[in-house]
């Protein structure tokens, strides 16, 4: 049954019977009597801002993708690629500059058409089609010509990808990628068919409909990007590992409200919840309580695109950044295991080729409290800027978690600077994204999940021209370090290494983005409900392998 916000919204309200009317489904997830399907009940925060491989951006909508379609590598259990839509592993040359795929020959799309090599090849070059507007095209520059396809200076059929015969692909990139496999598992990779997508036109992946799937599962009563407020992942029985998947369904609803979802987990109406807040805090000792901690950071990301933009003076940054304690923003007001970064790129996401030390802690601790500095930094950034107050507004989710924070921020920030104004403007999640994506923000509260176990995940972003880089912050010299450890030194991993350490000093000298905290989930999840895979990096949730316990 498809469950809408306002159907959960009543189903709280309403009498036990009625919970038992409308919730058969649900008993049947678990086991119990009826009907025997298996159904994983979830909620997410956020609506699906995009079903489209080329466009999606986000976490909620890469789950989706992770989960209805299938790559040339997907991510197992142990968080390691492996082939999926690949036969077996890619023939890598001496140079590490070619890849040679063999594609499984029973592969099939859920309108029984195969899927071919072309489809990569199709799929790989409408994504760096600068007219199909992908944000993440910047992700496929180690393709062959991809940058310059991208900026419109080659056309796309010359990418790096192409096919030899139905059912081979030979990939060649323009540098030896350390990470290449784990991209071949992300979903901006994906094979797409061109004959669809010509179909559809603009409304090409809108509803659950106007596609068709390659992975476990097919995307079920999805209704529009952006505004549905539920849809489901169904088993897909046209995939080629389909005795893999136990679930019959993954039925998603988005609740916003932490009260209400925890509510549905306590009334047998969901499977798993996430807790923030004081809710995380009541539940921690509770069996079905789990934390979550992926490689992601939320941060402040000032816009310094208009030449008078104050959020370009340097000690403006700075003074915000000293002004928070961090500390008591993840222990007093997330209280779900959410941990202070010392730094952008997150700890445990990748460690020195020579010492095996963390990036993060080998950076050491770029993100301090300091009141003095904070007071300090305020006042030369007064000077500078020729003003006794600002005014800045925060651009945030219209969840409770970040409602929380944002009060949080707008208190501390105001009470540390004296003269300093906040406001908070909370919308929904893909009006935050496209608000964020046109510059109409003063300072914007947003996140980065890593797509690939490495620090270029984080440090690519805020290059100058990247179209992830949102606030627009430029260093040549922080430029230049990337680009080292991309090319120059990308095949020299200890130097490759320090390129990079010294990319996110300067990022954190500048605070071109400041840093709030690394992000972890406490959730509960049903003890009946089993191996839903969880990967810190790229796709966040892999169903293939989830089982109902009987």
């Amino acid at each position: 049954m498809k469950l809408k916000k306002s159907a959960l919204l009543g189903l709280i309200a309403l009498s036990s019977i009625a919970l038992a009317a409308c919730g058969g489904n649900s008993k049947n997830a678990d086991g119990g009597s009826g009907s025997e399907e298996k159904v994983f009940r979830y909620i997410e925060r956020q609506e699906m801002p995009s079903a489209d491989p080329s466009l999606a951006t986000d976490e909620v909508s890469f789950v989706a993708l992770n989960n209805v379609y299938e790559g040339i590598y997907r991510l197992d259990k142990e968080n390691k690629p492996q082939p999926a839509g690949a036969a077996e592993k890619a023939e890598v040359s001496e140079d590490g500059l070619t890849y040679k795929v063999k594609l499984r020959e029973d592969a099939m799309w859920t309108d029984d058409k195969p899927v071919t090599a072309a489809d990569f090849v199709y799929g790989w070059q409408r994504t760096v089609d600068p007219a199909t507007g992908s944000e993440y095209a910047y992700m496929f520059n180690s393709v062959k010509n991809a940058e310059k396809i991208s900026k419109g200076e080659m056309k796309k059929e010359e990418l790096g990808i192409k096919a030899v015969g139905d059912y081979e692909l030979e990939i060649t990139l323009e540098k030896a990628t350390p990470y290449f496999d784990y991209l071949l598992a992300f979903p901006s990779f994906l094979p797409q068919r061109q004959d669809i997508v010509e179909k559809y036109g603009k409304d090409y992946t809108t509803a659950s409909d106007k596609s068709v799937y390659n992975g476990p599962f097919t995307l079920t009563d999805f209704d529009g990007p952006g505004t549905d407020t539920s849809w489901s992942y169904s088993k897909n029985d046209k995939y080629w590992d389909k005795d893999t998947v136990k679930l019959d369904k993954v039925a998603i609803d988005v609740v916003k409200e932490a009260p209400t979802s925890l509510n549905l987990f306590q009334d047998g109406q969901a499977d798993e919840v996430p807790l923030s807040g004081e809710l995380a805090q009541q539940m921690k000792n509770e069996p079905n309580y789990i934390i979550l901690k992926g490689a992601s950071t939320f941060y402040l990301e000032p816009n310094q695109r208009e030449e008078n933009s104050p959020y370009r003076n340097v000690n403006l940054r700075k003074a915000l950044s000293y002004a928070i304690d961090r500390k008591a923003l993840v222990e007093q007001i997330l209280a779900n295991g959410s941990a202070v970064p010392m730094g952008l790129v997150p700890e445990g996401l990748a460690a020195d080729p020579k010492t095996d030390e963390d990036f993060a802690k080998e950076l050491g601790d770029e993100v301090t409290h300091n009141v003095d500095k904070a007071k300090e930094s305020w006042k030369k950034a007064k000077d500078e800027l020729g003003v006794s107050t600002v005014s800045i507004d925060l651009l945030i989710d219209d969840t409770d978690n970040a409602k929380k924070m944002a009060e949080y921020l707008q208190g501390s920030l105001s009470d540390t600077l004296e003269g300093l104004k906040v406001s908070v403007s909370p919308v929904p999640f893909s009006v935050r994204l496209d608000r964020s994506n046109k510059g109409d923000f003063q300072i914007a509260v947003s996140a980065w999940g890593a797509d690939y176990a490495d620090p270029s995940s984080f440090l690519d972003l805020f290059t100058t021209g990247n179209s992830y880089n949102r606030g627009h912050y430029s260093n040549p010299e922080y430029d230049k370090l990337v680009e080292s450890a991309a090319t120059t030194n990308a095949n020299n991993p200890e130097a490759r290494w320090q390129d990079m350490l010294d990319a996110e000093k300067i990022l954190m000298d500048d605070m071109g983005v400041i840093p709030l905290y690394q992000k972890a989930e406490a959730h509960l999840r049903s003890e009946k409900v089993k191996d839903v895979v969880y990967h810190s990096t790229g796709a966040k949730y892999d169903f293939k392998w989830t089982y109902i316990e009987d």
